[in-house]
């Protein structure tokens, strides 16, 4: 995958996830009259419509929202959404091939990071070693988990293989730069890790962002093979 071919996967997938982000306030009157020019723009950016400019217009009406809500009022996809954008924006205004390339494989790293340190953060706490962060989650959290769901705390065995599960995957992640196939896995499982909590835990809108970010990944592994 070149890097053109890259950027433009990307600028359709976010394009997409702004779409479903901004269709949850079209039924909110006050919302409505924000988010509809991110509708149109993202509309665009999928056509492939003068992208440089769209992206930059979208970049723009992203920290317009930000102020409006004082800030990202959706957390990490709010955050991510904003990085994908500021490089793209990156990507079609740096001057040199290699300025472009290490804005993209910045993305890249970013994504990888996101994994990692996610991780980390939980392997170094031991309630979530134990399970017991994970089982605060099912029974506690303001997430619309169904009741069935929640009742899966109960069983504490299960809960701390889960997180342990969940702790592997993301501490292992950066491993799949290593090859083609292990990158495969490691998108596929990623991706599984976001659905689940979109159905879990209604997290929908990182399913769509991070996903968004992928290509990166792709482009980035091809390079790192090309330079072993």
């Amino acid at each position: 995958m070149s890097l053109d071919e890259a950027v433009r996967c990307t600028e359709v997938l976010l394009a997409f996830a702004f779409l479903q982000q901004s269709a949850e306030h079209l039924c909110v009157p006050g919302e409505r009259r924000l988010f509809l020019p991110r509708i149109a723009l993202s509309l665009l950016l999928m056509a492939g419509f003068a992208a440089p400019w769209i992206c930059l217009a979208l970049l723009l009406h992203a920290l317009f929202i930000l102020h409006r809500f004082d800030g990202p009022y959706n957390g990490g996809s709010d955050r991510m959404g904003l990085l994908i954008l500021s490089c793209l924006c990156l990507v079609h205004f740096l001057p040199s091939l290699r300025a472009r390339e290490a804005a993209f494989g910045y993305l890249a790293l970013q994504v990888l990071l996101s994994y990692c340190v996610a991780g980390w953060v939980k392997i170094t706490n031991p309630e979530w070693r134990t399970g017991r962060a994970s089982r605060d989650v099912l029974l506690f959290s303001a997430y619309p988990a169904s009741e069935s769901i929640r009742a899966g705390a109960h069983w504490p065995r299960s809960v701390c293989l889960a997180s342990w599960a969940v702790i592997l995957f993301e501490l292992l992640f950066p491993l799949a730069l290593l090859s083609k196939q292990a990158l495969v896995i490691g998108l596929a499982l990623a991706a599984l890790f976001h659905l689940v909590n979109a159905c879990v835990f209604g997290l929908n809108r990182f399913f769509w962002v991070w996903l968004a970010a992928y290509p990166s990944l792709w482009w980035l592994q091809q390079r790192v093979g090309a330079w072993r």
